[in-house]
Parts: C-alpha cells; sequence; structure tokens
C-alpha cells in the first residue's frame, strides 16, 4: 500500500521546483559574457578568404538555422526559441574580439549549442572569419 506523501515533502517539491523556475530564467535574462582573457586570443587565419570560405560551409551547416543566412538572428528556428540569436551584423556583436567570439561559438549559451565538441578549434576560427563578413551589412 502506498503512503500519501507527508506536507513536509510536497512543500519540498515545490520549493525545488520554484528554485528550478528562478534559476532558470535567471540563466536566460543573463547577458552571454566571454572571459576577459579571450580579448587576448589571437586568430590564426585573420584576413584569409579560403577560411571565410570554409567558415561560411559551417556556418550553413550548423548556424543558419537559428542565425540565418544573412546572419541577422532571424532563422527558422527562431520562432521556437526562448531567446533570440544573436544578430551577426549588429555593432555591438562585430566589435568583439575575434577571441571572445571564438570562445562564445565554442561555449554555447542556451539555447545555442556549445561547439568546442562538434567543431576543431581552426574551424571555429573559420566560422569566426565568415561572421566578419557580415561586418557593415546591419543597414542593407
Amino acid at each position: 500500500m502506498l503512503k500519501r506523501p507527508s506536507s513536509t515533502v510536497l512543500l519540498s517539491i515545490v520549493i525545488v521546483a520554484s528554485l528550478s523556475f528562478i534559476c532558470n530564467i535567471n540563466i536566460h535574462a543573463q547577458k552571454f559574457v566571454a572571459p576577459v582573457w579571450t580579448d587576448t586570443l589571437k586568430n590564426p587565419v585573420r584576413n584569409s578568404a579560403s577560411a571565410a570560405t570554409a567558415g561560411k560551409k559551417i556556418y550553413v551547416q550548423y548556424c543558419v538555422i537559428c542565425h540565418g543566412e544573412k546572419g541577422k538572428g532571424d532563422g527558422v528556428s527562431v520562432a521556437g526559441l526562448a531567446k533570440k540569436p544573436t544578430d551577426h551584423t549588429s555593432e555591438a556583436f562585430q566589435k568583439q574580439s575575434d577571441g571572445v567570439i571564438f570562445w562564445k561559438i565554442g561555449n554555447g549559451s542556451s539555447p545555442m549549442p556549445m561547439f568546442k565538441a562538434t567543431l576543431k578549434p581552426i574551424q571555429i576560427w573559420e566560422v569566426v572569419e565568415y561572421i566578419r563578413t557580415f561586418a557593415n551589412t546591419s543597414k542593407k
């Protein structure tokens, strides 16, 4: 025979569920900030047209669904996401160092997945190089 849970057990469940919900809200409300040291990372493929071309292929495969073909954060999956994807054409995004962007792609931030387990470091740098081609396109 099953016993009814005590009021203490039920209260504990409610508290844990509430804390989980509150923490989840706070996680989504936080800005996606890279550690300061990432500004010191140097892009080994900076200003390489072939790296940008390789980066575009990776971007199309993994990033377009959320960030859109032109990097504006308007991909087909946007409607189902709790947090809008970053606009890679924005001045604020483009002002970030290559190292910061590299770190953000590698580490992800929900709902964006962590790509350092999927992509090699050189591939992430290639994506950074491709994303740089979106500079000055925010007004187009």
